[in-house]
């Protein structure tokens, strides 16, 4: 169960103890974190497609900016229980930087690869051993905008809705589908709907300009210090790089990611 503030700034909480890995683990000294998000259409309750609300927390004399009304009139539209509170208690339950009145306790969404629904071109980017939490979130910041798919988390302890991942995607964890699987299953399930997979690696010799991204295609990402495993090695899937022109090998993780999807987005005329 998590706890998001709503408005301008999201308050993720979390139960101390859950598992994950160490990357992406919050800190035991604090169970809630501030978890900005400066994009409005982020910031409203949703009522599909995004968590699922149970209830919510409001303090009326914090709510006067006009985000807060807004997500307020939202709220008041949903079957979910609402609670009234004074400075002193909100203060407790939401812990932040800013206190802006309203604090939703939401579902944390869980999907599969069967309840990912595709179009006839998906672009679909499975990153595999990427847990830090800014990187997963940057990388959906980037698939959001540039219309990817699916984000697929392959073979990774990474807790997807850590704290730091919401607030580096920009509230973007919500809007794109994302879901985790063992490496051998995402790719079995690619293989099994025809869609082309391309492997990002450095000692690839195809550069990344040359592959065709323009049918269903699947971009895979690996850590910068791992980089893939043995499980994206194979006849049907193509290696590719993107050239490196000084003394670094590899960009960073999350830096590739966009430059990979906006060449697909080029290519499909976008």
């Amino acid at each position: 169960m998590k706890a998001y503030r709503c408005g301008r700034h999201h308050q993720f909480a979390k139960p101390a103890g859950q598992r994950g890995s160490q990357a992406a683990r919050p800190s035991p000294a604090a169970e809630t974190r501030p978890v900005p998000d400066r994009r409005r259409s982020r910031t409203a309750p949703r009522d599909r497609g995004g968590p699922r609300i149970d209830r919510s927390i409001i303090c009326d004399s914090l709510c006067g900016s006009a985000d807060c009304a807004a997500v307020l009139a939202r709220l008041a539209t949903l079957p979910t229980p609402q609670a009234r509170v004074t400075p002193a208690v909100f203060e407790k339950l939401a812990f932040g930087d800013r206190a802006e009145g309203v604090l939703a306790v939401a579902r944390t969404p869980h999907r599969t690869l069967a309840d990912l629904e595709l179009p006839d071109r998906p672009l679909i980017a499975v990153l595999e051993g990427v847990e830090k939490p800014g990187n997963i979130g940057a990388i959906l910041r980037s698939a959001d905008a540039a219309g990817v798919s699916a984000v697929i988390i392959a073979g990774s302890d990474a807790d997807l809705y850590n704290p730091n991942t919401v607030r580096a995607s920009l509230g973007t964890i919500f809007t794109v589908p994302v879901c985790a699987a063992d490496p051998a299953t995402i790719r079995n399930w690619l293989n099994a709907r025809r869609i082309s997979i391309f492997a990002a690696r450095v000692d690839a010799k195809e550069s990344y300009t040359a592959a065709d991204f323009r049918g269903p295609t699947a971009i895979v990402l690996g850590s910068e210090a791992d980089g893939l495993s043995a499980t994206w090695t194979a006849p049907k899937i193509s290696p590719i790089r993107l050239p490196m022109r000084g003394a670094a090998d590899s960009l960073n993780v999350s830096a590739t990611a966009a430059v990979l999807f906006y060449e697909a987005v080029r290519q499909r005329g976008g």
